[in-house]
């Protein structure tokens, strides 16, 4: 093809580009993009840290609890944080407009923060986890009401006396 036909498709058919930043663009329906933490629903086991191979997620033992960062400006998006959490508390969005000036680099950061209480029934203080979800079988919704507030050895009891009943 040469380049005046090339020339004459293009300026009828106009550009084939987004117009961003300037105008609307679409997002591909699996992009993988900014990480978002529900510290609700997390367990606290640390797995997303250990298997983040840019090293963007870090967790920290504070006075109030146990904090989380994932830092986007180091984060590579490969979703490996999402697709290994077992309680689903990371998820990665179609957001990726992330793009900041260079003093704003340590803004980019999803903080979340686990944080402690009382053991409702030795009264150690704990953090404040999700039970976890892939036992056998399926803990209730009064089961999953009544772990909530214990500690992990006493979790750890309630889950022994419950095989025990089975």
């Amino acid at each position: 093809m040469n380049i005046l036909t090339l020339f004459a498709r293009n300026l009828f058919h106009g550009p084939v580009t987004d117009p961003f930043p300037f105008g609307p663009t679409s997002t591909a329906k699996r992009f993988r993009g900014r990480i978002e933490f529900d510290a609700a629903s997390c367990e606290g086991c640390k797995l997303c840290e250990r298997l983040c191979p840019a090293g963007a997620i870090k967790f920290q033992k504070t006075p109030e609890g146990l904090s989380f960062d994932c830092w986007h400006d180091t984060c590579v998006f490969c979703g490996t944080c999402e697709f290994y959490c077992p309680s689903g508390s990371i998820r990665q969005t179609d957001d990726w407009h992330l793009s900041h000036a260079q003093d704003e680099k340590y803004q980019l950061v999803e903080h979340g923060l686990i944080p402690n209480m009382k053991c409702s029934e030795c009264g150690a203080t704990a953090l404040d986890t999700a039970p976890m979800q892939n036992v056998k079988p399926p803990l209730t919704a009064e089961e999953t009401a009544k772990l909530r507030p214990m500690c992990p050895k006493c979790r750890a009891k309630f889950m022994r006396n419950r095989k025990a009943k089975s």
